[in-house]
């Protein structure tokens, strides 16, 4: 596992403590009970999370493809909601973190490449 692969890993436990603790314990909804809105918000970044468990090597990308949603709803959220604005920025953060980190390594050996010989 590279080093790009495991800071994608933590990017991923770390993106789904956070919908838990936020929408269940932080800053939990007025109106309805925490914990299956907690649930809801940490649903995409799940299937992620159980590859990560499983040691597959495709968990960065479908980890970060629900970081995209993450990504939004981070920005949504420091923007609209003024006392969620450091959750909202740790969201957007991580978010990138992580489509940075599960993009290193194929951007890597895309642009390492050695250029072809000179043709004689």
């Amino acid at each position: 596992m590279s080093a790009a692969q495991r800071i994608a890993a933590g990017a991923i436990v770390a993106l789904f403590g956070l919908q838990l603790a936020w929408h269940g314990w932080l800053s939990p909804p007025a109106k309805a009970d925490p914990w299956p809105v907690a649930a809801f918000f940490a649903l995409p970044i799940l299937p992620a999370l159980l590859l990560v468990l499983l040691g597959h090597r495709r968990a960065g990308f479908w980890g970060a493809l629900a970081a995209l949603l993450y990504f939004s709803h981070g920005v949504m959220a420091a923007w609209a909601s003024p006392g969620e604005t450091w959750l909202g920025l740790l969201q957007a953060a991580l978010s990138a973190i992580l489509v940075v980190a599960a993009s290193w390594d194929g951007m890597k050996g895309r642009f390492n490449k050695r250029p072809a010989p000179p043709a004689v």
